[in-house]
């Protein structure tokens, strides 16, 4: 053998390993976040029935449609009409309002100077690449406003944010693995 053929024969052996090693790490990763498993390539979320005592007629479909939305615009997965390699399932059980912290007026009648609404929403995630990442749990998200407001003024508002702030905790717990 001539040593240019030696020479190539290097190059083309440091070449397989190296393509080796590369295809030998799955490394997943995501600008949102996310770290999904490469089989994983579909989700389902079925619709949040609203069991609360209160019920916000347009909460479920809210609910629903932002996690929708959320998985599918922040994962690249396909979303499925009836089971998915990730399934989400759940209820909405709690939509509270509490007054959240009480002051005296000057005639000394006590009032709420601040109000809190709080949803609570149990979820069941299956992982159906990895069932030891499956969780049945419940999350809770809250928003306080001053109660010279009546909810009806803030209701929309405070909906929004704790319905992202939902998702958010429902995406990490789920695909973030934080």
């Amino acid at each position: 053998m001539t040593k240019k053929t030696t020479e190539l024969l290097a190059v083309f052996a440091w070449l397989l390993v190296l393509t080796l090693v590369v295809n030998a790490c799955k490394i997943s990763y995501s600008f949102t976040g996310a770290s999904i498993s490469p089989e994983v390539k579909t989700v389902f979320i079925d619709f949040f029935t609203n069991r609360a005592r209160v019920v916000n007629p347009m909460l479920s479909q809210t609910f629903t449609e932002a996690m929708k939305d959320k998985f599918v615009n922040e994962t690249g997965l396909s979303m499925e009409r009836d089971q998915g390699d990730l399934e989400f399932g759940g209820e909405i059980t709690g939509y509270d309002v509490r007054p959240l912290s009480i002051q005296q007026s000057d005639q000394g009648r006590d009032f709420a100077s601040m109000n809190r609404l709080t949803v609570t929403v149990k979820v069941v995630f299956t992982n159906n690449k990895d069932h030891e990442q499956d969780f049945n749990t419940s999350f809770s998200a809250y928003y306080d406003w001053e109660s010279t407001r009546s909810l009806n003024e803030v209701e929309t508002d405070a909906v929004d944010v704790i319905v992202e702030q939902l998702i958010d905790d429902i995406f990490n717990k789920s695909v973030a693995n934080w």
